[in-house]
């Protein structure tokens, strides 16, 4: 993913009602009610944070997962295993890509979908890759090794797999589609038509003529420090939904989610943006560039996206966003 300033400068967002999200509104205006709503639930299931931290490390111990390595083999099959004791069903998307130097990648999306059938649905996304490169690592040395990705890529896939596993012991009534892309982070530094691969192709393959009502991608969730700010590009295209989650993260008081505007965050909710797919991005944005003032924190892109960096209450706070979401999520039609 890469950084860019905000241009545009949104006003501060007023406080949202957690009970009602007048979202999602129908186009047709004699419609009172909007597509979708919040509304109580006290049966919301637990996310286990220790659950989640497990899949993470489980990644990690693959080794780095850049596309033609053994861990990245490893890693689909972890990843169908998985998700084939959860879900309703599981579909693998694949692609080949002709990279740098004529390199021939092939590439895997994997989706999982519950309620397959239902009309009206959402998306939750992570990219499951790592960079091929750590090109901004501080020792010249070893910047062509690939990363081992415990935050850029193990921890948003953690965070869903645990979620998959709650869906799969407290079901909805619409539908949910869990997906992991591929190919999120093999460009070189600058060159953006090399990144977002598994998410242009899934965007510009998608064939449900129902679009979703939204998505979350889930991008670096997981650093003990975490900070998530309101993403530019998110608030461009779905301010209501940005709305929606950061109130909810208020409500149940997760601090990590912090109520202002962050920078704007190129990743792969443009592409679904940009094809109609309405998707925010939940990402630490400080880390992205190394722009954070911690030092610890400075190893986007580096051998030291590591373990180390992960913070078990990090992952809960992002699972409980989004667990709250999932079970008080109604659709009106």
């Amino acid at each position: 993913m890469k950084k860019y300033k905000s241009i545009i400068k949104y006003p501060l967002l007023l406080a949202v009602i957690f009970l009602v999200a007048s979202c999602g509104e129908k186009q047709d205006q004699n419609v009172s009610k909007p597509l979708y709503e919040l509304t109580p639930n006290f049966r919301i299931p637990k996310f286990d944070s220790d659950n989640a931290y497990k899949q993470v490390k489980a990644q990690v111990d693959f080794g780095p997962r850049n596309p033609g390595s053994r861990g990245h083999y490893e890693e689909l099959l972890y990843l169908e295993r998985e998700l084939k004791k959860y879900a309703d069903t599981v579909q693998v998307q694949e692609f080949n890509y002709s990279g740098y130097d004529n390199e021939q990648l092939k590439l895997t999306n994997v989706i999982a979908k519950y309620n397959p059938s239902a009309k009206n649905r959402i998306i939750l996304c992570a990219h499951w890759d790592t960079r091929p490169r750590s090109d901004q690592d501080p020792d010249k040395s070893k910047r062509n090794l690939p990363i081992l990705g415990a935050n850029d890529g193990a921890s948003g896939v953690g965070v869903l797999l645990e979620i998959a596993r709650v869906l799969k012991n407290q079901k909805v009534n619409y539908g949910i589609d869990l997906v992991f892309f591929d190919g999120e982070d093999y460009g070189k530094e600058k060159d953006l038509d090399n990144y977002f691969l598994g998410s242009k192709y899934y965007s510009a393959n998608y064939k449900n003529p129902n679009l979703p009502a939204f998505g979350i991608l889930l991008d670096l969730v997981g650093d003990k420090d975490a900070s998530f700010t309101e993403e530019g590009y998110s608030l461009n295209y779905a301010r209501d939904v940005v709305n929606m989650v950061w109130g909810i993260a208020s409500q149940i008081n997760a601090n990590m989610f912090k109520p202002k505007e962050g920078p704007t965050i190129s990743d792969d909710h443009l592409p679904m943006n940009q094809a109609g797919l309405k998707t925010i991005d939940i990402i630490d944005a400080e880390l992205v560039g190394a722009e954070t003032p911690v030092k610890r924190r400075k190893y986007w892109h580096t051998q030291g996206d590591t373990m180390e960096n992960i913070g078990k209450n990090a992952l809960q706070q992002v699972g409980d966003v989004i667990t709250h979401l999932i079970y008080t999520l109604k659709f009106n039609s």
